[in-house]
């Protein structure tokens, strides 16, 4: 056994056929954790390709990999205290088994020989935890039992300037944290069919999926990955995946079966559907119409991919070419502009992001989604509705772009709002992850008075 608390990891005797896996592991998710600094690249990008380049790996083994390198980012905001190199030395398997246990993963035999090799090192006595860790509150004690020179805060699990930009209670910080650091849920939106006869159908390819309290045709898939393409519902167009916080601002458009409505920045186009199937909802042979615009024309093709799935009609797409509306002005009874933003509301889905981003990412972007806001503004037809939605959690994003929108706009008035998980009514409605297991959201919506 090695003493140095800086050895290389080949200086690492594996014993046993479970510490040579938990060493191959090792060296994966190093190298893949490493890679997601260095490119500067979403983890689920660099992980993707891996799996792509690399098919020796079996379903367990992408398992190990994928949700350690992820719980490796949830947890970044104490263990970056703990490892400060770049090398896989004790400190690099201190947190290797520390978020095994902080997760309550289930390969007791790699996080077990990940602790051997880092006590090598006097620097380190990690052992598992001897009790449930059911809170954030918990696993910071714990962690700071295993690491006792350091201190470690709850807020420090997600970065500073983030507290910097955000507006939030001090009472529902914890609850913030505690949602921003658990997994959520798969949620999906039933089409052409009621709720509950698709969480019947999916539980019969044993989909553990519920009906939701808040919307008539959302449904909860829970925590395990599914394959898609092997669900006859899915592959039918009778289910979409959708985050419930997303849905949120579809159910805030509340198209009308005739609206015409316009969504500005659809990307695939998950709200355009959402608006589509609202209305088919309400009539199956309304006469209504989504144009779906997006300055790349890659995601456009992709939604009408999935139109045609879901055996939609009316719906249409039309890419901005330049600065000028790709659609009639005061034409649409309904403009939804889904802004670019610093997404720091899906954090939870993409926890790599909080540490590759910097407070850049919400101060430079105000500017654009005003222009987008002003721009989208023209094809509104008097009495029509102006949407405005972000998955940013920043004011500077939000209720800042909305103020000086209505300042140069006085033609548009803001509308009451009732948040559907809360109850409580607003005019700027922003939709925090603890409310209902979601991502954020925030969402207004003005009407054109004249």
């Amino acid at each position: 056994m090695v003493e140095s608390s800086t050895s290389p990891v080949n200086a690492f005797q594996a014993e046993t056929s479970a510490q040579k896996r938990a060493l191959s592991y090792s060296n994966t998710i190093h190298q893949l954790f490493n890679s997601v600094f260095q490119q500067k690249m979403p983890a689920d990008r660099i992980i993707g390709e891996y799996f792509r380049a690399n098919k020796k790996h079996g379903s367990k083994d992408r398992r190990v990999i994928r949700e350690s390198l992820f719980a490796l980012f949830r947890w970044w905001g104490w263990l970056k205290k703990v490892h400060t190199s770049t090398e896989q030395d004790e400190s690099w398997f201190a947190v290797l088994a520390v978020v095994a246990e902080l997760e309550g993963h289930s390969w007791s035999q790699f996080s077990e020989a990940w602790q051997g090799f880092a006590n090598q090192s006097v620097t380190f006595n990690i052992d598992a935890s001897t009790q449930p860790l059911p809170t954030v509150s918990d696993k910071c004690q714990f962690v700071q039992q295993c690491f006792a020179g350091i201190e470690f805060q709850e807020k420090d699990l997600l970065p500073q300037w983030f507290w910097d930009v955000t507006n939030i209670d001090a009472k529902h910080e914890l609850a913030l944290i505690e949602a921003m650091s658990s997994r959520p849920p798969i949620w999906g939106r039933a089409q052409k069919r009621s709720a509950q006869q698709l969480t019947t159908e999916l539980r019969s390819d044993d989909i553990d999926a519920n009906t939701c309290p808040f919307f008539s045709d959302s449904v909860n898939l829970g925590h395990k990955s599914i394959n898609l393409n092997g669900i006859k519902a899915y592959l039918q167009g009778h289910l979409e995946i959708q985050d419930l916080g997303s849905q949120v601002i579809g159910q805030i458009c509340a198209p009308k079966a005739d609206d015409n409505w316009w969504d500005t920045c659809s990307g695939a186009g998950g709200k355009s559907l959402q608006l589509r199937s609202l209305m088919f909802n309400q009539d199956d042979n309304g006469s209504g119409s989504i144009i779906a615009s997006d300055i790349r024309k890659r995601p456009l093709a992709e939604l009408m991919k999935r139109a045609k799935r879901a055996g939609f009609n009316g719906i249409s797409t039309s890419p901005w070419q330049d600065e000028s509306l790709p659609v009639s002005a005061e034409h649409f009874d309904g403009v939804l502009v889904d802004a670019p933003c610093s997404c720091t509301g899906t954090w939870r889905r993409n926890p790599d992001m909080r540490w590759l981003d910097d407070v850049s990412v919400v101060n430079d972007k105000q500017a654009l989604q005003l222009d987008i806001l002003m721009r989208s503004a023209k094809a509104v037809k008097v009495g029509g509705q102006l949407v405005y939605a972000t998955c940013s959690l920043s004011p500077i994003e939000n209720e800042q772009v909305v103020n000086a929108f209505l300042t140069q706009q006085p033609l548009f008035a803001l509308q009451q709002l009732q948040h559907p998980f809360t109850g409580k009514a607003s005019e700027m409605l922003t939709v925090w992850p603890q409310e209902a297991d979601t991502d954020g959201m925030f969402v207004v919506k003005m009407c054109r008075k004249s």
